[in-house]
């Protein structure tokens, strides 16, 4: 049997497999792990609908002369779906009270919802506090989907730009212990909000430089390890932040937690820069022997 994906014949030797369904799932995780997800298959020019996947994974490969897989980038998938948003945001600001009304049932059925829902679910439920409560403005979910966006499609210049955000949170972090002692509960809790956001859009802007190639294809560990020993470090914060424990607070959050984002953020800028270098380098070195 061959296997080619996306028209290119897949060097690949099967062993063990016997069964379309062994191989496809073999291939998955393959895809998951360089961003990629399955978009459709198609057996000896077949093409295979959703209801025939079941029957086609029991099916025997030694029947079959070729299976073409095709494949979509997770990246293209949600900004598909953040540009649909877009166009359903406005669609709802046209619509009058009794539509707006019956507008989440309807639009959390579609294809488009659902996957937000499974690749970016605090956005998914963003829409539905606009679309079924109102508790978040129009406006504002527009802009924290025009804000996704950016970080697909820039996610090194979206990145660069947080650089004094991250500072000014970072400074907030350290009067924490003294809003919590004065009663500013209210300021306290916008910092915690506020430092949990941009730890989350740190991270998510990491992932896509990750499988967008915008970092060097060396020394990830260490960045992976720097996040596992941060995230070790927010969770003991938020616990005696929850427990009032203003002297932990003070302690964690002025020498841990802030010094190790912004640890994370300079490693991640530094493997930024240094890739970059690396493709002007050989793109000059392309042009230098092209002529």
């Amino acid at each position: 049997m061959n296997i080619n994906i996306n028209g290119k014949t897949l060097d690949v030797k099967l062993e063990k497999e016997k069964f379309v369904g062994e191989v496809l799932c073999g291939i998955e995780k393959w895809l998951s792990d360089s961003g990629h997800v399955l978009s459709g298959i198609s057996i000896d020019n077949q093409e295979i609908n959703v209801a025939e996947i079941e029957s086609v994974f029991k099916k025997e490969i030694n029947t079959i002369e070729n299976l073409d897989i095709y494949t979509e980038t997770i990246s293209n998938l949600v900004m598909k779906s953040f540009r649909a948003l877009l166009e359903d945001i406005e669609k709802y600001e046209r619509l009058g009270f009794e539509e707006k009304a019956n507008f989440f049932n309807n639009w959390k059925e579609n294809s488009y919802a659902n996957f937000l829902n499974e690749e970016a679910g605090d956005l998914y439920n963003l829409c539905e506090n606009t679309f079924a409560r109102a508790e978040l403005s129009v406006q504002d979910l527009k802009s924290i989907t025009e804000e996704r966006i950016r970080e697909i499609n820039e996610p090194d210049k979206e990145f660069a730009n947080i650089e004094s955000i991250l500072n000014e949170i970072c400074k907030k972090l350290v009067d924490l212990p003294l809003d919590i002692q004065t009663g500013k509960e209210a300021q306290a809790a916008k910092t915690i909000q506020l430092f949990a956001a941009i730890t989350e859009k740190i991270m998510r802007i990491f992932y896509q430089l990750d499988i967008q190639g915008y970092l060097t294809k060396t020394g990830n560990e260490n960045i992976l390890e720097q996040i596992s020993d941060f995230t070790g470090i927010l969770q003991e914060l938020f616990n005696a932040y929850e427990k009032n424990d203003s002297v932990l607070v003070g302690d964690l959050a002025e020498y841990e937690a802030s010094v190790r984002i912004k640890d994370i953020y300079t490693t991640i800028m530094s493997k930024i820069h240094k890739q970059t270098k690396f493709e002007q380098t050989k793109f000059k070195q392309t042009k230098f022997e092209d002529s």
